[in-house]
């Protein structure tokens, strides 16, 4: 049984690695304390891409959407990390890639296949 949702845009269904693929991009676009009712949910990733683009800060992105994932997405394991995509304005764009777990919300990590996802990152939040 995998998991199902709703598409945050448009109200259709969602299953499956799509599901997971938005699931992530709203872990990673959430800056920490913004939930109200779930202050730690999120990532730290939107307090490190107006920086410049340095060494650190592209390791410290890496750590913080790894991290991030990890904590909150169990159908999803990052094994690579790399940044596609940057530009001036502060947009950047994350590939990730990794195992898709169908049934990891459940505790079952018996069937994996790998996957791979972009999440792109604007000023004002996750680009539709």
């Amino acid at each position: 049984m995998t998991s199902t949702g709703l598409n945050r845009e448009t109200g259709a269904p969602l299953a499956g690695f799509e599901h997971v693929r938005q699931s992530i991009g709203v872990i990673l676009t959430t800056p920490i304390g913004s939930r109200v009712m779930r202050r730690e949910f999120g990532s730290e990733v939107f307090d490190l891409i107006d920086r410049p683009m340095t060494d650190q800060v592209i390791l410290a992105i890496y750590a913080a959407s790894v991290m991030a994932i990890a904590r909150w997405e169990p159908r999803y394991e990052v094994s690579g990390c790399r940044i596609v995509k940057t530009e001036a304005d502060g947009t950047i764009e994350i590939e990730l890639a990794g195992t898709y777990f169908p049934r990891g919300h459940l505790g079952d990590f018996s069937v994996a296949e790998s996957a791979s996802l972009i999440v792109p990152f604007v000023r004002t939040g996750i680009e539709r």
